[in-house]
């Protein structure tokens, strides 16, 4: 749970999480590998191939796309793990990304979206672009982290306090990402976002509903046909906080976990269905 004295400032942020919109799949085994999937591939790029008639998007090699191909994954048929050590039983994923979880929960849905942005931008050494809005309109920008300021919550506002030292090394980068997990979400990030036409889906485009309930899933790898037909790869983390995991596609009747635009307007995953006007982008 949150802490008690940020419980106005998070009265909207509470219900940011993810959470299911019905009655909740059987748990089920966990099966074969899906069709595509390399047995021995150790990032999304070499553990997915595209579908047959497809190859791969081009994507500028310091770009968000080509981090999120490159993105390392843990061994095939791991199972996704819960923030306190537990399994999630729901067989919903094809592969589990190689980040960790955490030990509080807090890396739930929209927090593993902006994980994987803020990750790749502290690769890249952009650390003035690591921003994120909290419900009051306040942004968590991590160059001040870095300078040694933290925040603090008073009434129905953040703010920042000189308290530390300044640093920018990886273990105060993640404690910036869970003070972000527990003032932001899927309402705050949804609005820090821009719309995306469907057609106009890239890499590292999220499908987002904020509020309450809400979700967001990521497009960590996307395949085109000489047609321009269009086939992406999906990620997300879910409540309780979890291992970010490749989602299957439920729809597949191969196996496969590629995803295609649905003719309709609606896009069905493992746990949640979004509407393809929910696509958005970061806008660079």
């Amino acid at each position: 749970m949150h802490p008690s004295r940020t419980i106005v400032l998070l009265g909207s942020s509470l219900l940011l999480a993810c959470s299911g919109t019905g009655t909740a799949a059987p748990a089920v085994q966990a099966t074969a590998l899906p069709a595509g999937v390399a047995d021995g591939g150790g990032t999304v790029e070499s553990r997915f191939a595209p579908p047959p008639g497809f190859r791969r998007a081009p994507a500028d090699p310091r770009s968000f796309g080509a981090w999120l191909r490159a993105l390392k994954l843990k061994p095939a048929g791991s199972p996704v793990h819960y923030y306190n050590g537990g399994t999630k039983t729901r067989n919903v994923h094809a592969a589990v990304v190689d980040l960790d979880v955490g030990t509080r929960d807090l890396q739930q849905c929209a927090d593993a979206v902006m994980r994987l942005r803020a990750e790749w931008l502290y690769a890249q050494g952009k650390y003035d672009r690591i921003s994120f809005r909290f419900s009051d309109g306040f942004s968590a920008d991590y160059k001040l982290w870095r300078d040694g300021y933290r925040i603090g919550v008073q009434g129905n506002h953040a703010y920042w306090n000189k308290s530390a030292a300044p640093s920018g090394a990886y273990a105060g980068f993640r404690k910036y990402l869970d003070a972000v997990f527990m003032y932001a979400g899927t309402l705050t990030l949804s609005k820090q976002l821009q719309p995306r036409p469907p057609a106009q889906l890239a890499i590292g485009d999220v499908f987002i509903r904020g509020g309450s309930p809400g979700h967001a899933v990521i497009v960590v790898d996307v395949a085109v046909s000489e047609r321009g037909e269009k086939r992406f790869l999906l990620a997300q983390s879910y409540m309780p906080a979890q291992d970010i995991h490749i989602l299957k596609n439920p729809n597949s009747s191969d196996g496969t976990a590629w995803y295609a635009l649905p003719a309709g307007a609606e896009l069905e995953t493992p746990e949640w269905d979004f509407k393809t006007t929910e696509l958005k982008t970061w806008g660079d």
